[in-house]
């Protein structure tokens, strides 16, 4: 599956006129100016520019969309449709240009134009379609899709405000919407026509034949309309353009005329403002019982929208339902599809009238599940009346799988064995009874897959031990990856640049040529060029942080960097503990050499997620403090980085000299940032958890700082009685640093108690306080190689070097041959 690849000038250098991409690229970007903006390139804003290159780009890569989509329609392909509830997608100006081999073009027909090109890149919004590293994941697996040639269609929710805009107010975090499509995204292009109806609420009937013969019928719905929106996806070298579809929701009755006549103005609006609410914002606050309906009613919309769509594909070129399997290979990218499994088992059996043997036999063929925590609490429930309430058809659907599954497959593996059905049934009894979505998932699929080989024996052996005893086979583990072409040659082009110098320029469509850096691991002069580009890089960052946070870094500062969502199991606050020990040490001895640090922060807590609240607070407070004293003459800083994306992490990323990836061992199922970090030259401090594992195998362990439990020490320390206020007391520096965060020297009094409390009395979920003393010591580790500036060279160049491993290109191939059994295709 491997492709060509294209430097930065188009293929030919020509367009099909004769004219140079340059002088082509110019005269559609200036048509653009007019035809799309109303303005000549004398009254044109940076806004106006930035839309008529983003339409020029557009329109090639629509040219080839046709081409391609002829093609798949006339081989009648068999196609992954990728379902996934994130698309973390960032800005698509410049990796758009990248891929189709335009960047340097366009760079010089923007310049000869007499405009910025680095400030015309920044008038563009960052997608607002994810959250963290399950939406980046997919954002980068589109793009490997599209690289490979792989036929495929990505499809999601086009929210309105996707997740929020995060600030910062007195350190604590505020949200209010992220209006990224207020005025317009010039990517997306409507298809009104290939809307759907969705049907939600109502009751099922039994209805009778002439022979008598009785069937369900969902009726009495309401329904709303699914209006999908389509977003181009080139692939490096330009080769495939594949289409990310995204449903949002719109009322089948805008107004009622009527009511509007008789006075009743806001009622006559008031069904489709509840329909649009569905496609308002990702992940709803669920602390009240109208957030879980509605989010449930949010992944029932973009599933059945999507399943529909995909009928009418399948219709278009087949007319068979056995050969459904055959041509749609169906992902669940976590559970928030999951519902996926009792929709398409709805269409076969209500709307397509077949048997429920076939009909579940080409479910099981179609479907394949990933799981991305380990996490119990993450894993969905919905209670068994919400669902009654609003898919009254899909809980007796879900129902009468159970029974098939309890009684036919379970019973004849272990005969009579009530507890193991007990443990195994897709309803939790209790009050109220729940749907276990991941266990449907199980059930519903012929593929479960893990995103890290650690995760995938871990969810083996834990999470879903009885499902692999019962099915083995099933079980596949397929590590996660990053695209190259956005998380190096577009984030990092000076160290993109140096690279191609050495090695050539082929690396970012096969990332395992970057081993061939090894042979210049030891080289002086390849080490200051190396690290001198990194220099360069925290500059950049240090701006950005002057920018955003108002604080003044050092560049040659260790540039200390956690940038993930924020949980608990995720640590920040072992991070802030260290943070405190540092400062608590230099105020004791302000002339302690130590290695001047600025411990760079970005992460979104969720709304409702007090806690994870908390702890931004707390890092803001002490940040504030720190930055402010000068006893300590500027050896550390602490800059927490607002609102936290994937436009903000492209100058993060290769500015940082330590990646943070410190989870407890046994709860992060992969991570992603870590592979980012690494590939450009960051070195990881982290536990024997997710990725961490993989990476620290590839680079070696002279190039990783790894510290802290492992997952069986974590699991032998639970069962002989873990009490952290044993740990409080047997370590003076620790109990310091806790009592002086709980003290008033940061916040008021109390502020911090929600910390104190889960460290303490909360016995410590995430053995922040068995891991505090490793983590400290292996910092100092941290400090000692960074003084010696040839061996941190030598140690970050081997880890750009060897880790092409965690190529997205490689994940997508393993997904491709041996879960979707895709073959390539001709383009």
């Amino acid at each position: 599956m491997e492709t060509e690849t294209t430097e930065d000038t188009s293929t030919t250098g020509l367009d099909e006129t004769g004219a140079s991409a340059k002088e082509a690229l110019k005269k559609d970007i200036l048509e653009n100016l007019i035809r799309h903006q109303a303005h000549g390139p004398k009254y044109a804003t940076s806004g106006d520019w930035w839309r008529a290159i983003c339409l020029a780009v557009r329109g090639r890569m629509m040219e080839r969309a046709s081409e391609v989509h002829t093609s798949h329609y006339n081989q009648n392909v068999r196609r992954v449709y990728y379902l996934s509830l994130e698309y973390l997608m960032g800005r698509l100006l410049e990796n758009n240009l990248v891929n189709l081999g335009l960047l340097k073009d366009c760079q010089e027909a923007i310049s000869e134009l007499g405009q910025d090109f680095d400030v015309l890149l920044e008038e563009g919004p960052d997608l607002g379609l994810g959250n963290g590293g399950l939406g980046r994941l997919a954002a980068c697996f589109m793009d490997s899709l599209a690289t490979l040639d792989l036929p495929a269609v990505g499809y999601g929710i086009n929210y309105e405000f996707g997740l929020f805009r995060q600030k910062f107010i007195h350190g604590q975090q505020a949200e209010s919407p992220d209006e990224w499509r207020r005025f317009g995204n010039p990517w997306e292009i409507c298809r009104p026509e290939y809307s759907v109806e969705v049907p939600l609420y109502g009751h099922v009937e039994n209805q009778f034949d002439e022979l008598g013969q009785g069937r369900p019928v969902w009726t009495g719905t309401r329904s709303i309309l699914g209006v999908p929106w389509d977003i181009p996806i080139v692939g490096y070298g330009g080769s495939t353009v594949n289409y990310l579809r995204l449903w949002e929701s719109t009322a089948s009755r805008d107004f009622d005329l009527d009511i509007f006549n008789r006075g009743g103005y806001v009622d006559a609006v008031r069904e489709k403002a509840e329909s649009e609410s569905i496609s308002k914002v990702l992940y709803p606050n669920d602390s009240t019982e109208a957030g879980k309906e509605l989010r449930l009613v949010q992944q029932y919309f973009f599933v059945t929208c999507s399943l529909q769509d995909i009928v009418k594909r399948h219709r278009r070129c087949n007319d068979t339902w056995d050969s459904f399997p055959e041509k749609a290979a169906i992902q669940l990218n976590d559970t928030h599809p999951a519902i996926a499994v009792a929709e398409l088992m709805r269409i076969l059996i209500d709307d397509e009238l077949l048997p429920w043997d076939q009909a579940w036999e080409i479910c099981g063929k179609t479907f394949a599940y990933t799981n991305h925590t380990l996490l119990p609490e993450a894993l969905e429930k919905w209670s068994v009346p919400l669902f009654e309430k609003v898919l009254p058809r899909h809980l007796q659907i879900i129902f009468e799988i159970n029974k098939r599954f309890l009684e036919d497959v379970v019973e004849a593996k272990w005969p009579g064995d009530h507890h193991k059905k007990a443990e195994m049934s897709l309803i939790e009894e209790g009050a109220p009874k729940q749907i276990r979505m991941a266990y449907l998932a199980v059930v519903g699929s012929h593929t479960t897959n893990g995103v890290a080989a650690l995760h995938t024996e871990l969810l083996k052996k834990d999470l879903f031990s009885n499902f692999y005893a019962l099915f083995p086979e099933r079980f596949q583990n397929k590590t996660n990856g990053i695209t190259p072409r956005r998380w190096l040659k577009a984030c990092n082009p000076e160290l993109s640049g140096l690279i191609d110098e050495s090695i050539g320029s082929d690396w970012p469509a096969d990332l395992d040529r970057l081993r061939e850096l090894e042979k210049f691991a030891d080289d002086p002069a390849f080490q200051e060029r190396f690290m001198t580009i990194k220099h360069h890089n925290k500059e950049k960052l240090a701006a950005l942080i002057q920018e955003r946070c108002g604080i003044e870094v050092e560049p040659s500062a260790l540039f200390d960097v956690q940038i993930k969502r924020l949980h608990e199991y995720k640590r920040q606050h072992l991070n802030l503990l260290n943070i405190l020990t540092q400062y608590r040490r230099l105020l004791q001895n302000p002339d302690l050499d130590v290695v001047p640090r600025v411990f760079v922060f970005g992460a979104k807590a969720a709304p409702g997620y007090e806690l994870a609240k908390e702890i931004i607070h707390a890092i803001n407070a002490v940040g504030e403090k720190i930055n402010n004293d000068e006893r300590i003459k500027g050896k550390l800083k602490v800059a927490f980085l607002p609102n936290y994306g994937v436009s903000s992490a492209e100058i993060i990323i290769p500015a940082s000299d330590l990646s943070e990836q410190i989870s407890t061992a046994g709860k992060e199922a992969s991570g992603t940032g870590n592979m980012k970090l690494a590939l450009n030259g960051s070195l990881t401090i982290g536990t024997l958890d997710g990725a961490n594992v993989e990476i620290g195998e590839e680079v070696g362990d002279d190039n990783i700082f790894i510290f802290g439990l492992t997952v069986e020490e974590v699991e032998s320390l639970w069962k002989s009685g873990y009490c952290s206020i044993d740990k409080y007391w047997e370590d003076t520096e620790l109990r310091a640093v806790l009592d002086w965060l709980a003290s008033d020297s940061f916040a008021p009094r109390g502020s911090f108690d929600r910390i104190r409390h889960s460290l303490l009395d909360g016995g410590d979920p995430y053995l922040v306080l068995a891991d505090y003393r490793a983590y400290i010591e292996t910092q100092e580790k941290v400090d000692e190689a960074y003084r010696d500036r040839a061996r941190w060279a030598r140690m970050a160049i081997l880890n750009t070097a060897r880790v092409g491993k965690f190529s997205s290109d490689r994940t997508i191939r393993e997904y491709a041959e041996e879960i979707w059994k895709l073959p390539q295709v001709q383009v």
